[in-house]
């Protein structure tokens, strides 16, 4: 790997550089770098954690000239949560420079960001929905744009932004870079670089595992209620610096982490329904170790990078491989070690089989960690945090109440006092979670041809559902039904009203079951296609 300093960068942008402590380029950034300086279009394929937002920021902020005055780069990510991790990082390189950027995104007021957008800034990231409002109101113009990027662009066409990204690049002028990021490379992320990039340069770091070597990745099996038991001793046992609690819907993380709370640990929620004040409140206190175990959506968390993250446990099993990867990839950053636990219900057992089979990893099954095991790991952890006292020289105030306590009683049991006191006791509370359906392994769809009859969009029409996975007609098709429930379905002819369809692996992400198939919410599908409906960035913060 090269060292910033070969680059040739600006001096302002390799102070920057230098002060945040990095030396040497990561895979992507020491491939893409060269590419995006030279100003020449580019497709890079990489998993997040890897330095993508370096690797095209450092090359934004070398070239846009500090004298601009105008928006001349755009970045446009999936969610906010993304928008505000790049902008931070944006501003951390550019400090120097003096380049300005600013973050756009939905839940936040828009009148606090038209007045921000007066300020000038040369760099906008923003999430499609919220920059088309600006658009429409013309509170930012694209006429001078000359960078655009699009930062883990499968998951912005997965959340039905492909209209939008269209809506936004077509008022960008043509002569302009662009530079499209994503971890996966499906046809429709194909079809997007076809239509909008210019002979652009392919580089790509995907290693042959698709989860990171460094992470320790386990899995428990458990009864759903007996999950929360299990949880508290494993955390016991662990004791983990900072760890990330992944559960499947908002109530299960709001149950949750109240329950977590009742029992002594330091814990706090994150989904969708929080307001941004609550967000960036719960993530600083994440952050500065206020909490050590944040308990989030996969929404919530996508496109947080909090550094020292040591534990990653999956309370639910995620829908697909592709978010397990996601979660997971929360902690073993920067070539650290990270450990990944995950609950598995008997009935989940095939479903983790199709995990580890499209992550290409093995995940080990461990028992249920004993009452003794988790007694022992929080006394190991104290017993530690004594040693790197005692280690560091730092108790002399406390040396003469120790001699006084040393005169009346036995050392041992003086230190053995100090160590229960400092462990502290979880406090026994008896906690009842609403319990969650199990997710089942996913199944090859059937050729809707095989069943003889070929359905139209509306409703598949008859008595009979066609077997493209859904609710049917009078009786529903053999497929795939929400909340991984296979069967048929119950007399719904509609596919997108108030029941929802999956279809290849596709979950309706709202509690009223959205089709991801039809864009009316009368209308049914005949199982093809690619079309969905359109989401504004902050139909997603709900999650």
């Amino acid at each position: 790997m090269k060292t910033f300093a070969e680059f040739g960068l600006d001096a302002k942008v390799l102070q920057a550089i230098t002060e945040l402590g990095f030396e040497e380029s990561t895979a992507i950034q020491d491939k893409a770098i060269p590419i995006a300086l030279a100003g020449t279009d580019l497709i890079g394929q990489a998993q997040t954690g890897t330095g993508k937002t370096a690797a095209f920021g450092i090359p934004l902020i070398n070239n846009i000239p500090t004298t601009e005055d105008r928006i001349v780069a755009l970045i446009m990510t999936p969610t906010r949560e993304l928008a505000i991790q790049v902008a931070e990082e944006i501003g951390k390189l550019s400090r120097f420079k003096g380049i300005r950027s600013l973050p756009i995104y939905g839940g936040q007021e828009i009148g606090r960001q038209i007045r921000a957008l007066k300020k000038r800034p040369q760099i906008i990231i923003g999430t499609p929905g919220r920059l088309l409002d600006h658009i429409n109101r013309k509170t930012i113009k694209l006429d001078d744009v000359q960078h655009v990027v699009l930062d883990e662009a499968d998951e912005m066409l997965d959340m039905g932004f492909m209209e939008d990204i269209t809506s936004i690049l077509s008022l960008v002028p043509e002569q302009r870079q662009t530079m499209l990021f994503s971890a996966t490379m499906p046809p429709n992320i194909q079809r997007l670089a076809q239509q909008f990039l210019k002979n652009p340069e392919h580089v790509s770091v995907i290693p042959k595992q698709v989860t990171a070597p460094t992470i320790d990745q386990a899995y428990i099996e458990v009864h759903e209620r007996q999950k929360f038991d299990a949880l508290s001793r494993l955390l016991d046992m662990e004791s983990p610096e900072l760890a990330i609690i992944f559960g499947r819907t908002k109530r299960r993380v709001d149950e949750l982490s109240e329950a977590l709370q009742k029992r002594g640990y330091s814990a706090d929620g994150l989904h969708g329904d929080l307001s941004q004040n609550q967000r960036d409140n719960v993530m600083r206190k994440f952050r500065d170790g206020s909490i050590d175990v944040l308990v989030a959506t996969d929404v919530a968390a996508r496109g947080l990078d909090v550094s020292g993250v040591t534990h990653v446990i999956n309370f639910d099993l995620p829908q697909d491989p592709e978010s397990y990867v996601h979660r997971i990839g929360r902690t073993g950053r920067a070539g650290k070690e990270g450990t990944a636990w995950s609950f598995v219900t008997p009935r989940e057992t095939d479903h983790l089989h199709f995990i580890e089979k499209v992550t290409r990893q093995r995940i080990s099954k461990k028992p249920v960690p004993s009452i003794a095991e988790a007694i022992e790991g929080k006394q190991r952890i104290t017993a530690e945090r004594i040693i790197e006292i005692v280690q560091t020289d730092s108790f002399q105030e406390y040396k003469g109440i120790a001699i006084q306590l040393l005169e009346q009683y036995d050392s041992v049991n003086v230190l053995a006092s100090a160590i229960k006191l400092i462990t502290g006791e979880k406090k026994d509370v008896s906690i009842e979670l609403t319990p969650e359906d199990p997710i089942r392994a996913k199944k090859r769809r059937p050729d809707v041809r095989s069943s003889g009859r070929r359905f139209t969009g509306s409703g598949y029409g008859g008595n009979r559902g066609g077997t493209g996975g859904g609710t049917g007609g009078g009786t529903g098709g053999s497929g795939s039904a929400p909340r991984g429930r296979s069967g048929y379905g119950s007399g719904s002819s509609s596919y997108g009203g108030n029941r929802g369809g999956s279809r290849d692996g596709y979950k309706p992400r709202g509690e009223g079951g959205r089709s991801y198939e039809s864009r009316g919410e009368n209308r049914g599908n005949s199982g093809g296609g690619d079309r969905r409906p359109k989401f504004s960035s902050d139909d997603f913060v709900n999650q």
